[in-house]
This record gives C-alpha cells, structure tokens and sequence, in this order.
C-alpha cells in the first residue's frame, strides 16, 4: 500500500457582502482552504485538507514540491513513519515551520482516511473511540460585530436549533464587547454556554476590563485574546479573572503545547486537525492534555473533510470538550464541496459518520470550478 501520488488543490470563493462577518481580524470577503488528494498504488483514495494559512497557494506549492517528494513511495499506513519522515525533514531543522505543519497535517489526514478505509471502518472507530453524542457549540465565522438587538436574533436562532452553546466575537472595543455579551445574556438566559473570542485583538489592558464581566456573565471561556507567542501576556491575563482563557487554533505540533500546558495559563486546548499537524499529533496533543486533566476543543477548519475528521477525533479522546459547529451563512466548502460532516441531532450535539474512512464525499467538479483567488480573505 504504497505511496504513489500526492496532490494539493488550492481553492477559494468569494463572500458576498450580506454573507462577510466583521471580526477581529477584519472583514471576510472570501473563504480559502487546500484540499490534499492521496493516492495508493492499489488505487486507495484518501482526502484530507490542510489550513490555507492565509496564502493558499503557497501551502499548496509546498505540499506538492518537497512535502510529496519526501513521502513518496512510502507505506501509506506508516502514518506515523511519514510524519517523523516530514519532521525531520522540514520542521527540525531548516524547513518551513508552521507552512510545513500545515501542509503534514493534510497529508496525515489522508493517510488516515486511507487506512480506516482498507479496513472498512468508520475513523472513530480505528481510533479507539466509540460512536456517542458529542456536544456542539456553534462557531464558525459568525456571530460577529454587529448591532446587539441583531446580533440576539442570530444567537437566538441558533439556539431554536439546538445549540446549548455559542462562541461571539470579541475584541471591538471592550465595552462593545461587554454590551454585546450582556444583550446575549440577558435574551437566552443561563441555560445557553456563552463563549468568546477576540481572535488575537486584546491587550493585557483590555482583559483586565472586560474580565470581571466575563465572569459575571458565567463566559465559559476566553479564546485567543493575543497572539500565540505572546506567553507573557496569557501569563499575566490568567490572573485577571476566573473565566478560562482558550487556545491553540495558532499553535503547532504537540512541542508548542507542551508550553502551553506548562505555563498552565491557558486551560482550555483548541489544536486544528489541518494546522497542528494532523490527526496524528492532534492524538499526541490530546494525551497530553489529559495528564493534565485539560479538555481538548479543537479549532474546525473550512471543509466537510476537516469537520468530520473533528468529530471521529473527539469520539476517540477521553478528554473531549465541544465540537465547533460551522454555522456561516456562507460555506460552499461545507455545503457543496463535500457530503454532510456529521449529523446533528435535537439535543445539540454531534455525532460521527459510520461510512469507511472519514466518511466524506469529495465533489471533485467543486475543486475544478473554484481555483484560488490570490489576495487577503479579510479586509
């Protein structure tokens, strides 16, 4: 079961003006992500996807150049041969670091949609895990700035569906914030699990004023209020509150957890199964966590691939949290790009496919049609 063919796909489409959210980081006016198509000798087909990384053609470039070459003809269920082969290669010494993480992390995704499909099994289940309800909060790129009386009737909609939990968007101004989260507060009451993320917006002067309120709205967490590198900051903003501050969606590999875990600032983990480095290492990650007593929330990435791999994911830790449930008015990578992810059930939670693999088909007419658009996706 070798290795013959590896190809990413870069794609992207344009968001339209009533579909762009305002967020911390800007404006979307369009969507990105690179498909990685994994091809056995015997024919055996495996997807997965890997982050755009803000530069989709490039993660594609790269993964199509050195990353392929280093893996090819390589055993296709030597998952964790290949990633050691790609970590010695690219990120111990030399190489492209978080671009290198990235492009792996699509690779091993697909090696392992190809070995849950030799043997006919559903991911979760060649995982170790078990097909159970996993409670799912809704995120994706929405609830963001906006008005708070629109903003209550895009939360309380949501909530009609059957979410128990939703993630707004922080990192406007601090009162905004604050206003916004009360609004929401006050419309759904204490039954509904309040989230925030400021996406890398905050200061340590901006936690310090919105956290006592984020405690006495009960905010079940605090994600990402600076940027990954910023230890210091995390360090210093754990002891502004009680409201657990979240990351990890920006970390790579289990290395960069292991700092994480051990400043024990950040409590809550978030790694992304396209960014960190694969299922693989989101497996690492996690056992890690769970030494620690930490929950696992991953970071969902743009696809169906990425979304269903997430939840076979968390149907196999023992310390899962919340799956992040895409609810973007617009997500053609979600909706005609693959089958659906998952299916979600009147109790507000998930639960993973029982098709071989990761279970996901992939509409290859999709990727023919929507080349990659150069350029920022926020403004």
């Amino acid at each position: 079961m070798k290795i013959a063919q590896i190809t990413a796909y870069p794609l992207s489409f344009p968001v339209s003006a009533a579909g762009g959210v305002r967020l911390g980081i800007g404006r979307t006016v369009k969507r990105d992500t690179v498909l990685v198509k994994v091809r056995t000798e015997g024919g055996l087909i495996g997807w997965g996807e890997s982050h755009h990384g803000r530069s989709p053609g490039a993660v594609a470039q790269l993964i199509n150049t050195t990353l392929a070459q280093l893996v090819k003809g390589m055993d296709a269920s030597d998952v964790n041969g290949v990633w050691t082969r790609i970590y010695k290669m690219q990120l111990a010494s030399h190489g492209m670091g978080a671009a290198a993480a990235i492009g792996m992390s699509g690779i091993d995704m697909a090696l392992w949609d190809i070995r849950a499909k030799a043997v006919g099994w559903p991911l979760y289940r060649l995982l170790g895990g078990s097909s159970r309800a996993i409670p799912a909060y809704a995120g994706g790129i929405s609830l963001g700035y906006q008005p708070p009386h629109e903003l209550v009737s895009e939360a309380r909609a949501l909530a009609d569906r059957g979410f128990r939990a939703l993630k707004l968007r922080v990192g406007d101004t601090w009162r905004a914030d604050i206003e916004r989260v009360q609004a929401v507060r006050a419309a759904l009451g204490d039954d509904i699990d309040l989230l925030v993320d400021a996406n890398t917006n905050y200061s340590v002067a901006d936690v310090r004023r919105v956290m006592p309120a984020y405690d006495e709205l009960r905010v079940g967490w605090l994600e990402e209020p600076f940027p990954s590198h910023d230890a210091r900051s995390y360090c210093l903003a754990a002891r502004l509150g009680s409201t657990p501050l979240a990351a990890g969606e920006n970390h790579y590999t289990r290395f960069e957890f292991q700092r994480i875990v051990e400043d024990r600032s950040i409590t809550i983990l978030q790694p992304d199964l396209s960014k960190t480095g694969g299922i693989s290492e989101g497996l690492r990650i996690a056992a890690l966590g769970s030494a620690w007593k930490l929950p696992v929330n991953p970071h969902t990435s743009a696809t169906g691939l990425n979304m269903a791999a997430t939840v076979h994911f968390l149907a196999s830790i023992d310390n899962g949290g919340y799956y992040e449930a895409d609810v973007a008015k617009e997500n053609l990578f979600r909706d005609e790009l693959t089958t659906p992810a998952y299916e979600f059930g009147a109790d507000g939670c998930v639960r993973p496919l029982e098709r071989p693999g990761i279970g996901v088909e992939v509409n290859e007419d999709f990727i023919r049609s929507h080349p990659v658009i150069e350029g920022p996706g926020y403004v």
